[in-house]
C-alpha cells in the first residue's frame, strides 16, 4: 500500500503561476518524512524547503518515489476566474498531478489532499470524477483542511510546489530585471513593481490580470479597466514552461 499527498502553492499572489505538488511513497516509509522534519512549507525558511526538497528527490530515485509538479500559468488562471472560479482550477490541477500515478501504484494507495473548498468531500468528489480509471485497486480518497499542517505526506507535496514556484519567480525576477518580491499584493518589492509590469499596452504575461490589484493599478496608470486577456493557447510556450 501506498501513501500520496497533495497540495499547491500560489494561489494567492498577484504574479506567477499556480503550483499543484503530487507525492505517493510506500506507507511503511511514512516514518521518514517526520524523522526528517517535513512539514507545511509555509513553517519552513527557503533554505530548508530546498534542503528538503533535495532530499525527497535524492530518495525518490533510490526507493522509486512518485512525485509529480503541476504549473499553472497566469493565462489559465484568468480564464478559470471567468468561467468556473479558483476551486474547480484547483480540483482539474490536482488531478493532472494524481492521474499519472496510478501506474505506479498498483496495489492500491491512500490519497490525501489539502482542500481548498469549505465542504471537503465535495473538493473530493470533484477530484475523484477526473481521475481516470477512478476508482483504482484498494485505493481511497479523502480531503482535509489544513492538511498540510497535519500531515507530512501532503507537508511534503507543499514543499515540492513551494520550491518549484520560488524557482519560477527568481527566474522571472532576473528576466524581467528588477525586484518583484513574492508576488503576493501585500509585499512592498511586489507593490514596487507593479507600475512597471503594468507600463505597456497590456498588463505584463506574469500578472494574473483577473485580481483586483491589477485593474485597480491600471485604472490609476491609464484611467481605464485592462482589456480583455487573450484565451490562453495550450500550444503557446510562456514565461513558465519546464
Amino acid at each position: 500500500m501506498w501513501s500520496a499527498g497533495v497540495d499547491e502553492a500560489g494561489r494567492g499572489p498577484v504574479i506567477g503561476p499556480l503550483v499543484v505538488g503530487a507525492v505517493a511513497i510506500p506507507t511503511a516509509d511514512l516514518p521518514m518524512l517526520k524523522q526528517n522534519g517535513i512539514r507545511d512549507s509555509k513553517d519552513l525558511s527557503h533554505e530548508k524547503r530546498v534542503a528538503m526538497a533535495d532530499w525527497f528527490h535524492q530518495q525518490a530515485e533510490q526507493r522509486g518515489w512518485f512525485h509529480q509538479v503541476i504549473v499553472c500559468p497566469p493565462p489559465r488562471i484568468d480564464a478559470a476566474v471567468i468561467h468556473n472560479g479558483l476551486n474547480l482550477l484547483e480540483v482539474e490541477l490536482f488531478a493532472e498531478a494524481l492521474n499519472p500515478m496510478r501506474k505506479n501504484v498498483e496495489e492500491g494507495v491512500k490519497i490525501l489532499n489539502d482542500a481548498c473548498d469549505v465542504n471537503a468531500q465535495r473538493f473530493t468528489d470533484r477530484i475523484a470524477a477526473r481521475l481516470t480509471g477512478w476508482p483504482w485497486n484498494q485505493s481511497t480518497m479523502k480531503s482535509e483542511h489544513k492538511a498540510d499542517t497535519n500531515h507530512p505526506i501532503v507537508g511534503m507535496a507543499s514543499i515540492l510546489a513551494k520550491v518549484r514556484r520560488d524557482e519560477i519567480i527568481e527566474a522571472l525576477r532576473i528576466k524581467i530585471g528588477t525586484p518583484i518580491g513574492s508576488g503576493y499584493p501585500s509585499d512592498p518589492n511586489t507593490k514596487a513593481a507593479l507600475p512597471f509590469l503594468l507600463s505597456g499596452d497590456t498588463p505584463h504575461e506574469a500578472l494574473r490580470w483577473s485580481w483586483k490589484t491589477v485593474t485597480r493599478e491600471w485604472n490609476l496608470l491609464h484611467g481605464q479597466d485592462p482589456p480583455s486577456r487573450p484565451a490562453p493557447n495550450q500550444n503557446q510556450r510562456t514565461l513558465f514552461d519546464a
